[in-house]
């Protein structure tokens, strides 16, 4: 395999050049670039290929084309473009970090990424200030985000640091190969002491700021649960093993099967706060508990665990102490 050295420009960022060997022949373009350019994701490729900065024999070409023996391709990688936003503090906890990771457990209350209304004091800003040598992902510089908490949901988020992590964690997270465990304080009790719901989910027919259980075009969503333990008022703790990674997933299931976590104003779990008005609860009650997953770069497994919040706990710990009364 001949490739030339990258070059490094500051206006024209890096340059590659390929000469597919024989046994190359009839693979697809961006396959072949998938494995010769391990630190740049697919979509990044296919961007790279549809801006035309990946020419085959000095011309445009498309992902799907065949390759053919000794087809010259050449590869111009753009420096990243500087994300406009100024790094700020943030607070969060680190449990794990090297060249490819960052692991956190994210505190109530901090919005992920910047949004309408969520201008500054975002995650990223946060992350901004802590990664000072960030890789391009996705054409941008900025922390590799590849899967988000909501806002008032606690608990343990990875991060990747370059490009090849990144790729590497969608891939984990996309098979399926990421273990997620959450806990959740829910109104009132299951039937059963475990269960599954399997139902798709996709955007709520009048209000657009809600998902739902959807008939059709949502997307297959699957959550298992389990009971803890049963709490006074007719409150329930329980570990949730959500399957796949849809919006407001966990909440959604749990207030379709009857029991939507406390605190969540958006799925009608309001019910704590107005039944107890000695305890306070500000947020839904679900906390990411803990993450596992094989490194995306050493193969290494890894498992990470961030204890309930301390907001959770305190209402746990007064709702047990209200059954000893």
């Amino acid at each position: 395999m001949n490739m030339v050295e990258p070059e490094h420009e500051l206006d024209k960022g890096e340059l590659f050049e390929f000469v597919v060997p024989g046994e190359r022949e009839g693979q697809r373009l961006d396959l072949f670039l998938v494995e010769m350019l391990p630190d740049l994701s697919r979509s990044r490729l296919s961007s790279l290929i549809r801006s035309e900065l990946i020419v085959v024999n000095g011309s445009s070409s498309k992902a799907a084309n065949r390759l053919k023996i000794s087809d010259l391709i050449k590869v111009t990688v753009p420096p990243p473009e500087p994300l406009k936003l100024r790094p700020q503090k943030v607070d969060f906890s680190i449990l794990f970090e090297d060249d490819d990771l960052l692991v956190i457990a994210k505190p109530p209350g901090i919005v992920v990424h910047p949004a309408c209304g969520h201008k500054d004091g975002t995650l990223v800003h946060g992350l901004l200030a802590h990664c000072k040598n960030l890789s391009g992902i996705s054409g941008v510089e900025r922390p590799g985000i590849v899967h988000r908490l909501d806002k008032d949901t606690s608990g343990v988020m990875v991060v990747a640091k370059n490009d090849r992590s990144h790729r590497g964690l969608v891939e984990l997270f996309k098979s399926r190969k990421v273990k997620k465990v959450y806990h959740a304080i829910v109104v009132r009790r299951p039937e059963m002491r475990k269960g599954c719901v399997s139902k798709p989910i996709g955007r709520h027919r009048t209000n657009r700021k809600k998902m739902a259980v959807v008939e059709r075009g949502g997307r297959d969503a699957v959550t298992c649960w389990t009971v803890l333990e049963e709490l006074p008022y007719n409150m329930t703790y329980i570990e949730v093993r959500p399957e796949t990674g849809r919006t407001h997933q966990i909440r959604v299931h749990m207030a379709f099967l009857g029991h939507p976590v406390a605190g969540d104003a958006l799925y009608g779990g309001k019910q704590l706060a107005k039944q107890l008005e000695c305890i306070t609860v500000n947020r839904q009650c679900l906390h990411a508990h803990s993450l596992s997953f094989q490194h995306p770069v050493t193969d290494e497994p890894m498992e990470f665990v961030s204890p309930v919040w301390s907001d959770m706990q305190i209402i746990l710990e007064k709702l047990r102490q209200l059954d000893n009364q």
